[in-house]
């Protein structure tokens, strides 16, 4: 069977409010909402069909499989359950029963403040065909030709698109990254047409970081447009929006059209991220209060735990790691990150993972 997930990131996110409601972390899911029988328990009561991934032994990727066929391996004992930056994985232990790995791309659309990925594999009848019949000529791989170096802010903006493609590309067997193109219109001045501008010095840099990961295939928007006319979906204008016709339709149509096998996606679900902050310190409040003791603040560990771990709590269960007060931890809910509680008591808290990123699912 065909899966397929989407995820739209927050490249600049506009995080605003007091100190004590910012220090936390991430919106992390672990299980889908319908593998709560494993233990999560949510307010909510939608079903996710998302896939889950696998590994073997040596962590290499395998593909993903069901949440239910995911159960029954672990309550049988052949595999193991673990969590990577909060995406719930399992890993198998015993030999995969075939080595068969289909052909799977992810889609990228880049946008300013959000942007869209998609993961696609082909269908076993149509894996066979396609390959037959498909003609993807691309242009060889050249040596990156832009003036100067990366400034730190554009290098910040492209580098988090690849961190995502490489976390991707550690739970699931990726071949391909198909990506939509962005230009930049020139100038007419010398300077400005000569290193062209951040934009495209950043996607010259990204290209070329990503063709070590696998073929990249580039799309124009034009060319996009076309894909998504022809499959009869939609784009809404709501950049900012999370739903699946904001950003994931494009990077959607991008992934079937080198992977193939469907005319509608048979998945809009999406998971939604966003880097996480950690505020390591302020000058204003390192300055000596009253009795000349300086206020606790920023760092990146509260009470021992590293914030934006995912955690289990005796009485929340599953939940991330805020800020600190009076040795005690702030914890926040993975499913809409609202603040439960900051009184929490660490010898009540388990540590589960590490995680890098807020993340929630949207249906």
């Amino acid at each position: 069977m065909t899966r397929q997930e989407g995820f739209t990131s927050l490249t600049e996110p506009t995080i605003r409010g007091r100190v004590k409601d910012v220090l936390g972390a991430p919106l992390a899911q672990s299980l889908s909402v319908s593998q709560c029988r494993s233990g999560i328990h949510t307010s909510e009561k939608k079903v996710y069909n998302m896939s889950v991934p696998v590994v073997d032994i040596n962590r290499k990727p395998l593909m993903p499989t069901t949440a239910s066929r995911a159960r029954r391996w672990i309550k049988l004992g052949e595999a193991t359950p673990f969590f990577n930056k909060g995406i719930f994985c399992v890993r198998l232990n015993r030999e995969p029963s075939g080595e068969e790995k289909q052909d799977i791309a992810v889609g990228v659309d880049p946008g300013s403040k959000k942007e869209g990925f998609t993961v696609k594999s082909e269908t076993r009848k149509m894996m066979r065909k396609v390959r037959r019949q498909r003609k993807t000529p691309y242009r060889q791989n050249r040596k990156n030709r832009s003036h100067g170096g990366l400034v730190p802010s554009t290098k910040a903006r492209w580098q988090w698109k690849l961190n995502i493609l490489k976390q991707l590309c550690k739970i699931y067997p990726i071949t391909d990254f198909v990506v939509e193109d962005i230009k930049v219109k020139s100038k007419g001045k010398r300077n400005w047409d000569k290193i062209f501008s951040p934009l495209q010095i950043g996607k010259t840099w990204f290209y070329k970081q990503l063709r070590i990961l696998g073929n990249v295939e580039l799309k124009q928007g034009w060319e996009t447009a076309e894909l998504r006319n022809a499959a009869g979906l939609k784009k809404t204008s709501k950049k900012m929006a999370e739903v699946f016709e904001a950003h994931c339709v494009d990077s959607w149509v991008l992934a079937n059209w080198l992977i193939g096998g469907h005319i509608k996606p048979d998945n809009v679900n999406i998971i939604c991220i966003s880097p996480i902050h950690l505020h390591r310190r302020q000058l204003h409040i390192l300055q000596p209060a009253k009795g000349s003791v300086r206020k606790l603040y920023g760092g990146t560990r509260s009470c021992g735990f590293k914030r934006g771990s995912l955690v289990k709590h005796s009485k929340y269960r599953f939940v991330y790691i805020g800020g600190m007060i009076n040795n005690r931890v702030s914890l926040h809910s993975i499913i809409n990150g609202k603040r439960l509680c900051q009184n929490a008591k660490p010898s009540d808290i388990i540590f589960k993972t590490y995680n890098i990123w807020k993340m929630h699912y949207m249906h």
